[in-house]
C-alpha cells in the first residue's frame, strides 16, 4: 500500500476530489477575479486615458509610452522580494497589503499635473501592485492539485479578459460622460474608478483568505486530507523546494525569457489597441471602448476552451506554441489592416484570442518544476523577467509611432517575436516542462 492510498484510507466514501475541488473554487476564485479585474483595469485606464492626458500634461507619445513602461519598472524592482515576502507573512495578509496599497497610489493620479508626477506615480503604482499576479499564481498551487490548475488558471486570468470585455466600455462611458463633473476631468475619473475598489477589497481579502489548506475552516477534515495528499505527493516529485537556488534554474530562466515574448505582445495590445481602432476611424470614445472589448471577447472563449483542453491532454506546451502563433497572425494582420476599421477589429480578435489565452496556459509550465518558497521566488522571477516585455513594447511602439507616423513597423516586430516565441517552446524547454500533466488518482 502506498503512502497515498495508506492515507486516503480512511475517507469519506462518497467524498470526490472534483466536489472539494469546487467547493474550495467557489470559495476562492470569484475574489481572486474581481481582485485582478481591477489590476488589468488599471491597464485598461491608462490606454483610454491616453489622448487627455497628452492633451492636458502636453506628453508625446514617446513620453506617454515610458510613462506607461515606468509602472513596469517600480513592478519588477521589487517583484521577487515581495513575494518573498508573501510566503514568510502569509498570503492573506500580504495580498490585501498590495490591494490597498495600489488602489490609493491609483486614486492618487487625480493629482497629477505635470510630466514628471505622471512619471514618478506610475512608478508608484507599479511599486505597490509588485508581487500580485505571482502572488497568486502560487497561491493557486496550495489549493488545486495540478491536474485542475489550467482550468483554474485560466479561470483567474478570466480577469484580463473581462478588463477588456466590461472595463473598455466602461472606460470610454466615463470619458463622454463623467468629463468636467464636479471639476474632474473624464481620465481623473477612470482612476479614480480603478483605485478606490481596490482599497474596499484588501479588507475583503483579510475576511475572506486563508493561508493554506491547513487553515481552511470552512473545509472539513477529509476535504482538507483528501487534497493535501495530492498536493504533498505532487510537491515531493518536484526538484526544487528552495527559494535562492530556484532563482538561478536554466528551466526558470529559459521561461522568463519566454514570458518576457508574450508579454511583449499582450502589452502591444493592451496599451495600444484603442489608439489603433481611433486612428482606422472608429468613432467616439464610446463607440472605441466596445470595440476594443471584441479581442479579449475571443480571448476569454479561447481561455476558457484550452484551459479544458490543456488539462485533458496535459500537452501544455503545443497549446502556448499554437496560441503564440495566432498572436502573430493577429500582429502581422493588424499591421497591413491598419486603415480599416471592420478589418482591424478582425485582425485584433484573433490577436485576442491568442495572447490573452496563452499567458494562463504558459502558467501551468512552472509548478512542474518547482514548489514551496522555490514556487514563490521562482514564479515571481519569471514574472518579473516577463514584464520586462511591458517596459521594452510600450516605449519601442511609441517611438516608432513617432518616427514614422505608424504602429504598422512595430505591430510587424511583435509579430516576429511571436514567432520566435513559438519555435523556442517547441524546441528548446527541457523534458520536465514537456511532461504531460494527467491526473493522478487517489487510491
Amino acid at each position: 500500500m502506498t503512502i497515498a492510498t495508506a492515507a486516503t484510507a480512511d475517507l469519506d466514501a462518497g467524498l470526490t476530489e472534483q466536489q472539494v475541488i469546487r467547493k474550495i473554487a467557489w470559495r476562492l476564485m470569484p475574489l481572486i477575479i474581481i481582485c485582478y479585474f481591477f489590476a488589468f483595469f488599471d491597464r485598461v485606464n491608462i490606454s483610454f486615458a491616453k489622448t487627455a492626458l497628452q492633451a492636458d500634461l502636453g506628453l508625446s507619445n514617446t513620453a506617454y509610452g515610458f510613462g506607461a513602461s515606468l509602472f513596469v519598472v517600480g513592478y519588477v524592482l521589487l517583484e521577487v522580494p515581495s513575494n518573498m515576502l508573501l510566503y514568510r507573512f502569509g498570503a492573506r495578509r500580504w495580498i490585501a497589503r498590495i490591494m490597498i496599497s495600489w488602489g490609493l497610489a491609483t486614486a492618487a493620479m487625480i493629482f497629477v499635473r505635470s510630466e514628471w508626477q505622471f512619471y514618478a506615480l506610475r512608478f508608484v503604482i507599479g511599486a505597490m501592485e509588485a508581487g500580485f499576479a505571482p502572488g497568486i499564481l502560487y497561491y493557486l498551487t496550495l489549493w488545486f492539485p495540478k491536474s485542475h490548475r489550467g482550468r483554474m488558471t485560466s479561470v483567474f486570468f478570466l480577469a484580463t479578459a473581462f478588463s477588456g470585455i466590461v472595463g473598455a466600455p466602461i472606460s470610454g462611458l466615463i470619458l463622454n460622460y463623467l468629463n468636467g463633473l464636479h471639476g474632474l476631468a473624464g481620465w481623473q475619473w477612470l482612476f479614480l474608478a480603478g483605485g478606490i475598489p481596490c482599497v474596499a477589497l484588501g479588507f475583503v481579502v483579510l475576511l475572506r483568505f486563508d493561508d493554506g489548506i491547513a487553515q481552511a475552516e470552512w473545509l472539513s477534515d477529509d476535504e482538507r486530507r483528501l487534497i493535501s495528499v495530492q498536493l504533498d505527493r505532487q510537491n515531493s516529485e518536484i526538484g526544487e523546494h528552495s527559494a535562492w537556488r530556484s532563482l538561478l534554474m536554466p528551466g526558470v530562466l529559459l521561461l522568463g525569457f519566454l514570458y518576457f515574448l508574450i508579454q511583449i505582445a499582450s502589452y502591444g495590445l493592451n496599451f495600444w489597441a484603442p489608439d489603433l481602432i481611433k486612428a482606422a476611424g472608429g468613432g467616439s470614445a464610446a463607440a472605441i471602448g466596445f470595440l476594443t472589448a471584441v479581442p479579449y471577447i475571443c480571448g476569454a472563449i479561447c481561455m476558457v476552451i484550452v484551459g479544458r483542453l490543456s488539462d485533458a491532454s496535459g500537452e501544455r506546451p503545443k497549446f502556448v506554441a499554437g496560441l503564440v502563433l495566432a498572436a502573430a497572425v493577429g500582429f502581422f494582420a493588424s499591421g497591413a489592416f491598419d486603415r480599416n476599421v471592420v478589418t482591424l477589429v478582425g485582425a485584433l480578435a484573433i490577436l485576442g484570442a491568442g495572447v490573452v489565452a496563452a499567458i494562463p496556459t504558459f502558467w501551468t509550465l512552472p509548478p512542474k518544476i518547482l514548489t514551496g518558497a522555490g514556487a514563490a521566488s521562482g514564479i515571481a522571477l519569471i514574472n518579473t523577467l516577463g514584464q520586462v516585455g511591458g517596459i521594452v513594447s510600450p516605449i519601442m511602439v511609441g517611438s516608432v509611432k513617432d518616427m514614422t507616423g505608424s504602429t504598422t513597423p512595430a505591430l510587424y516586430v511583435i509579430g516576429g517575436l511571436c514567432l520566435l516565441c513559438a519555435v523556442l517552446v517547441l524546441t528548446v524547454l527541457p523534458r520536465d516542462l514537456k511532461a504531460k500533466d494527467l491526473a493522478e488518482p487517489i487510491g
